[in-house]
């Protein structure tokens, strides 16, 4: 029962969520995630290996974290890059996925907006009641 929250948490993030299992395949991509990745194939990606999505130098970095994530159970996220093009200013990070036993089950990739927010402070949408 507790899954059906979890999942709700990433699906209702403003930002991409792209889960990956040790096999580097992704398992699941949030709504945003799909939207962002729509050129790229979007919800069809899910089932497919994330290393198809990226150039030689990017597979072998994902490959270096996810060792790294291996070595010990309190590596968990590593920052990967910045993205300042067009409008976007935004971080990314790989962040380890682990059981309850602390043992490496996959990784998910997740960005971080560095644009300042524009939504009113507690704006309920309440306007002139």
């Amino acid at each position: 029962m507790i899954t059906k929250y979890f999942k709700s948490i990433i699906d209702a993030d403003n930002q991409p969520v792209v889960i990956c299992n040790l096999e580097n395949e992704i398992i699941y991509m949030n709504p945003v995630a799909v939207k962002r990745y729509e050129k790229r194939g979007g919800a069809s990606l899910v089932g497919r290996n994330i290393f198809d999505c990226h150039n030689p130098q990017s597979v072998r970095k994902m490959q270096e974290v996810v060792e790294w994530f291996r070595k010990d159970k309190n590596n968990n996220v590593v920052y990967t890059f910045h993205n300042t093009k067009g409008d976007n200013d935004y971080d990314v990070y790989m962040i380890a996925l682990r059981d309850e036993n602390g043992e490496l089950m996959g990784y998910y990739e997740k960005h971080e907006n560095r644009i300042h927010e524009s939504m009113k402070l507690y704006d309920l949408g309440q306007e002139g009641k």
